[in-house]
């Protein structure tokens, strides 16, 4: 079981609703995951625009927990103002906190993110921060209050994979909330990998949304998370540097 703030969950896949082809793609996607969490980009939903598309709209929302994002955030003050449209609109009071710093990487900025953080938690939401794989800055935002940290893998939309497992193996084994691994995943081997690390879950969306088959891609990654995580539960063995034969060699005299 997953737990963030409030909320229990038993699928440890977050799935992101942008970028794909068309509204029965998504929806079928949603389904083959078994996410019971979407996120969302609220300057992509019609919350303060109806002129705008909502992806959303033909998915019953009843059914899951949204959890919106400030994508599209440069500063502390413009994420708190979008986190806070979404919590008018009845959307949520649980958001990743996601300030951008850099436009060509799309890195996260950490000052302001930690900023964000602690202007939101004063405003009683449920934090999550996306962050640079730093254990030193994950730590200061449990110390804050936050309410689970989400590392990138490696830069949005890469599909690069676990770009500094060493980092990530960091944060995880330090961090008393959940650790959720957002950005650059993209493949289930990924998944699979970053779940055995001991993360808590994975947060994904263009690695789905921009398969060939999104619908089956969705099932292939709910299917690599649960194994990363059973084989983290399960305990891997060491890694050896000669080889250990498997066979018993008593009872050999007889050649």
């Amino acid at each position: 079981m997953l737990k963030i703030g409030p909320y229990t969950l038993n699928s440890r896949l977050l799935l992101g609703t942008g970028k794909f082809e068309n509204e029965q793609t998504q929806t079928d996607a949603i389904e083959a995951s078994g996410t019971e969490v979407l996120t969302f980009a609220v300057r992509r939903m019609n919350l303060y625009d109806k002129s705008l598309p909502n992806p959303l709209a033909n998915v019953d929302l009843s059914q899951f927990v949204t959890f919106p994002n400030t994508a599209g955030a440069h500063t502390a003050e413009e994420a708190v103002r979008i986190a806070e449209i979404a919590n008018h609109a009845g959307v949520c009071n649980m958001i990743k906190v996601e300030v951008i710093g850099d436009d060509k990487t799309l890195l996260p900025d950490p000052i302001e993110t930690y900023k964000a953080c602690e202007l939101l938690l004063d405003k009683g939401y449920i934090v999550c921060p996306y962050i640079s794989c730093d254990v030193v800055l994950a730590k200061r935002l449990e110390s804050l209050g936050v309410h689970a940290i989400m590392p990138l893998a490696s830069p949005i939309g890469t599909g690069r994979g676990i770009n500094n497992p060493l980092n990530l193996r960091y944060i995880i084994e330090q961090s008393n909330i959940p650790v959720i691994v957002d950005a650059g995943i993209g493949s289930p081997k990924d998944a699979c990998f970053a779940m055995e690390l001991g993360a808590d879950a994975i947060l994904l969306n263009t690695a789905i949304s921009n398969a060939k088959d999104p619908v089956k891609m969705a099932k292939a990654m709910k299917l690599g998370i649960e194994a990363g995580q059973l084989s983290y539960e399960a305990g891997r063995i060491p890694v050896k540097y000669t080889a250990q034969a498997s066979s018993p060699t008593e009872g050999l005299g007889f050649l």
